[in-house]
């Protein structure tokens, strides 16, 4: 990764922040995209001491003229773009027959137009680097989740929409890489959106006890070095992938039992 060009976008926290340092770490220089400034300057310091150029470019992946101006500043800075990371997201957590339809577009902007928006402002770089774009997803991705109908909805679309690019441009060079962590201690339960669209405030899960941001980080970089087309993370995950291609009735009934365990489970 000496040298290459890494775009990480939703880089101010989490998985983002994680595998932007990573990524540093292996010589790579990287480009920071998140709406908050001031966090990225933060994490930009601490880049800078692996000995490669860091650019910070605030940016709202809902807004695709912000994607487009994210592409050409990393262009203009760096020359090209070897690495997308479509890692910005949102959450949700609230029962479909309450819920506000707003709130499901808002996370339909950002996780899955914010991934279609940047890739493609990004494509012509990418395929004459052949380079890689990396969409950072869920196992909601592969099974709808109650509570968070938005969210799996986000998923299922980003997975397709990679899939089709993978396979569209096979004889092109192009990497393609989706990953799936399982749930993840991170900031997105925090700011995971109620059903009228406010904030949720705080996690309804154990943060200390779920796979952490840098073991993501590791697990991103290495298949990008690799040139995989899919990783799932935790043994649940693989488990529920698995599982579900035989016996999806008997999968949904576990799913609901686990995810209604949650404090407060919207259903």
């Amino acid at each position: 990764m000496k040298n290459k060009l890494v775009i990480v976008t939703g880089a101010s926290s989490g998985i983002g922040k994680a595998t932007a340092i990573r990524f540093a770490q292996k010589g790579a220089n990287i480009v920071l995209a998140a709406r908050s400034e001031e966090k990225l300057v933060r994490i930009s310091k601490e880049i800078l001491k692996y000995g490669v150029e860091v650019l910070v470019v605030p940016t709202d992946v809902s807004i695709e003229m912000e994607c487009k101006m994210l592409m050409e500043k990393a262009i203009q800075k760096f020359g090209k773009i070897d690495v997308l990371v479509n890692n910005a997201g949102i959450s949700m957590r609230a029962a479909f027959a309450e819920i506000d339809l707003k709130v499901l577009k808002k996370v339909m902007d950002v996780n899955f137009w914010g991934t279609v928006y940047c890739t493609r402002y990004a494509m012509d770089s990418l395929l004459k680097n052949k380079g890689s774009v990396v969409g950072v997803s869920s196992i909601a991705g592969y099974k709808g989740l109650p509570g968070r109908t938005g969210y799996s909805s986000s998923k299922f679309a980003m997975h397709g929409f990679l899939e089709a690019l993978r396979i569209e441009n096979l004889k092109k060079g192009i990497h393609v890489l989706l990953a799936c962590p399982g749930f993840t201690a991170s900031n997105i339960r925090n700011t995971a959106l109620a059903f009228d669209g406010t904030a949720q405030g705080e996690t309804p899960r154990d943060e200390q006890k779920m796979m952490q941001p840098e073991e993501v980080a590791l697990a991103i970089v290495k298949s990008v070095e690799k040139r995989k087309d899919r990783i799932t993370l935790t043994t649940n995950g693989k488990l529920t992938v698995f599982l579900n291609k035989f016996f999806p009735k008997w999968v949904d009934r576990l799913v609901y039992k686990h995810m209604s365990n949650e404090p407060g489970a919207p259903f």
